[in-house]
């Protein structure tokens, strides 16, 4: 079983920055490896789509441009959401990486999450962010598979 467990998706590269003062959160896709090839082509579309979740709820989202035919996209887009100091520790960033289609529906590749109550790298990430504020910290984060994330937030 241990196959499908650690399944290779590709890894996303993004730069955390918060700003207490003027309550800005900015996230910045900067880009993105070896992403699992979803068209019959062998490659993908990817763009990156971003969601400032709040216990469960998803208050905003915003997304990236597509960029075509490609598993190691870049992007350099940042996204801004607006965090005051005070919501910060209830927030978290549900970041997926999806494949654009032009018929039938978009699809995800894979996901990730930074925040207070994610995961390892996803919380570290965090920390050092709220540690360093004003100053952009990136990292890779390797990718999930979607219902990987929802179990491990009930379990």
């Amino acid at each position: 079983m241990g196959v499908t467990d650690n399944v290779d998706l590709g890894d996303l590269m993004f730069s955390l920055c918060y700003l207490p003062t003027a309550g800005r959160l900015t996230i910045t896709i900067i880009k993105a490896r070896n992403l699992k090839a979803m068209d019959i082509t062998g490659a993908s579309d990817p763009y990156v789509k971003v969601s400032l979740m709040c216990e469960g709820r998803r208050l905003k989202k915003r997304k990236t441009s597509t960029k075509r035919n490609t598993l190691n996209p870049v992007y350099n887009e940042a996204i801004v959401f607006d965090v005051p100091p005070e919501n910060i520790d209830q927030i978290n960033l549900s970041i997926a990486v999806m494949d654009y289609d032009r018929i039938g529906h978009n699809e995800v590749i894979g996901v990730c999450q930074v925040g207070n109550d994610a995961e390892s790298l996803g919380r570290d990430h965090w920390n050092e962010m709220l540690s360093y504020p004003r100053k952009p910290i990136a990292h890779w984060h390797p990718l999930a598979e979607v219902h990987k994330v929802h179990e491990s937030r009930w379990q």
